[in-house]
C-alpha cells in the first residue's frame, strides 16, 4: 500500500467522522507511520474521533464543574469527618456510618476527579493505561461504598425504630466496625474480576470519553454489577424506609389516640417535663430519619441517569449525554454536608464546635448539658419511649420514662 493511498484513507475517515463540518485533530505523521507498519486502520488513536463529536462548550463545563467539585467536596467531606469525630454527643452507630459515607465521597473527590479535570483539558488520557484501569476499579467501588453506607444507615433506622429490643445487642462497637469492613470490602470485590480480566476488562471506551468497564471475549458484567452493586441496596432501602414511616404513622395514630391529659398521668401525678422530651426526641429522630432518606434520594438522582448511561452505552450516541450524567454523578459528592448543615441542628452545632472551639461550646454546655449526657445514646433511647406504646396497659407512660432511664444508664456505662 502506497503512502498516498495511506493519506486518503485517513482524510477519508476523518472527514466521515466529522460531519459537522468543525476542523477535527491534525493527524501528523507519527500516526501515519505506525499505520504503514500496521495496515488496519483501526489503530488511528481514538481521540480524534472523540474531539469531533464533542460539543466544544461541553468540555469547558464538565472541566468547571470538576474543579468546583473537587475544592468544594474535600472541603466539606473532610469538615463533616473531623465535626463528627470530635463530636462526643453523636458517637452513635448512626454517625459512624455517616462518617463512612463522606469518607467515599471523600475519595471519590480526591483520586477520581482529578483524572477526570485532566482528560477533559487535555483532550486526552495522558496518565497511562495502568490508571486508566484503576480510574474506573476506584470510581465504581467509591460509588458501591457510598450505597453500602447508606444501605447500613437505612438497616440502621429500621432496627432503632422497628426491632429497637435488639438495637444494643446487635450496634456493638465490634459489629458496627464489622458492617463498615463489610461495606467495603464487598463493594470493591465485586470489581476484582473485572481488574483482573476474568470477567471484562477495565479500558478506554472513546464514544463515552471515560475509562470504565469493556466487553472481553464478548462478556460484559455491567447489568450483573448493576443489579448486585445498584438495584439490589436500592431495593432494600426503598423497602425499608416504607417500613419505617408506616410504623412511624402507625405509632402517631396510636399515640394520639391513647395518649392521656399533658397535665396529668394515668397514676394522676403531673409529668409535663418528660412527656415533652418524649415528644422533642421523638420530632429528633423523625428528621434525622427523614434527612437520611434525603441523601438517598439525591444520591439516586446523581447516579441513575448515569448507571442508566453506562449500561446502554452501546445504544447512545449523545457525548453530552455522557458528559450531563457524569456532572451529576460527581455532584453527589459533595451535596451531602449541604444536606446535613440544612436539615439537622445537631450536625450545625458539630460544625460550628470545630469552628469556633471553646468560645461557643462553654455556653452550649450550660445550657444542654443533661442532653449531650444522653446523646451518646440519643437514637436507642428515644426511640424505646415513642414505640413502646401500648394502649392497653395502664401506666404507659411511666414504663416508657423508666425503660427510658435504663437505657441511658447501659449506654453511659458502655461509653
Amino acid at each position: 500500500m502506497s503512502g498516498e493511498s495511506i493519506h486518503l484513507m485517513v482524510a477519508a475517515r476523518v472527514s466521515i467522522i466529522c460531519e459537522d463540518g468543525r476542523s477535527p485533530l491534525s493527524v501528523d505523521s507519527q500516526p501515519v507511520r505506525r499505520i504503514r507498519q500496521r495496515p488496519v486502520i483501526r489503530q488511528l488513536h481514538p481521540f480524534v474521533v472523540l474531539s469531533c463529536q464533542l460539543p466544544p462548550g461541553d468540555d469547558l463545563f464538565a472541566t468547571v464543574c470538576c474543579i468546583f467539585f473537587i475544592i468544594f467536596g474535600v472541603f466539606g467531606n473532610l469538615v463533616t469527618i473531623l465535626a463528627l469525630s470530635r463530636c462526643r454527643k453523636l458517637r452513635n452507630a448512626t454517625t459512624a456510618f455517616v462518617i463512612s459515607l463522606c469518607t467515599a465521597d471523600l475519595l471519590f473527590c480526591t483520586i477520581n476527579l482529578p483524572p477526570t479535570a485532566s482528560r477533559y483539558i487535555h483532550h486526552n488520557w495522558v496518565l497511562g493505561d495502568t490508571l486508566c484501569k484503576l480510574f474506573p476499579f476506584f470510581f465504581y467501588g467509591n460509588v458501591a461504598a457510598s450505597l453500602m453506607s447508606m444501605t447500613a444507615i437505612t438497616i440502621n433506622r429500621y432496627i432503632l425504630i422497628n426491632h429497637y429490643k435488639y438495637y444494643d445487642k446487635i450496634y456493638q462497637r465490634k459489629y458496627i466496625a464489622l458492617m463498615i469492613a463489610f461495606c467495603w470490602i464487598f463493594s470493591f470485590s465485586m470489581l476484582t474480576p473485572t481488574l483482573a480480566g476474568a470477567w471484562g476488562e477495565f479500558g478506554y471506551h472513546g464514544p463515552s470519553f471515560s475509562c470504565t468497564i469493556l466487553r472481553k471475549a464478548g462478556r460484559s458484567p455491567k447489568k450483573f454489577l448493576f443489579v448486585l452493586g445498584f438495584l439490589l441496596p436500592c431495593l432494600i432501602i426503598v423497602i425499608s424506609y416504607s417500613c419505617i414511616f408506616y410504623r412511624v404513622h402507625k405509632s402517631r395514630k396510636n399515640v394520639e389516640a391513647h395518649s392521656p391529659s399533658p397535665a396529668k398521668t394515668p397514676g394522676g401525678v403531673s409529668s409535663p417535663a418528660p412527656l415533652m422530651r418524649q415528644l422533642s426526641q421523638r420530632q429528633d429522630e423523625i428528621r434525622l430519619t427523614r434527612m437520611m432518606l434525603i441523601i438517598f434520594c439525591s444520591f439516586l438522582l446523581c447516579f441513575l441517569p448515569l448507571m442508566i448511561v453506562n449500561v446502554l452505552e452501546e445504544k447512545i450516541r449523545l457525548p453530552t449525554v455522557h458528559v450531563m450524567a457524569s456532572v451529576l454523578a460527581w455532584m453527589s459528592s459533595c451535596i451531602n454536608p449541604i444536606i446535613y448543615a440544612a436539615m439537622n441542628r445537631q450536625y450545625r452545632q458539630a460544625y460550628v464546635r470545630l469552628f469556633c472551639g471553646n468560645k461557643r461550646r462553654i455556653g452550649a454546655t450550660n445550657s444542654s448539658s443533661s442532653t449531650a449526657r444522653s446523646g451518646s445514646s440519643h437514637s436507642k433511647t428515644l426511640m424505646s419511649e415513642v414505640f413502646v406504646f401500648n394502649p392497653t396497659t395502664n401506666g404507659t407512660n411511666g414504663n416508657c420514662v423508666q425503660n427510658n432511664e435504663k437505657n441511658k444508664k447501659s449506654e453511659e456505662n458502655k461509653i
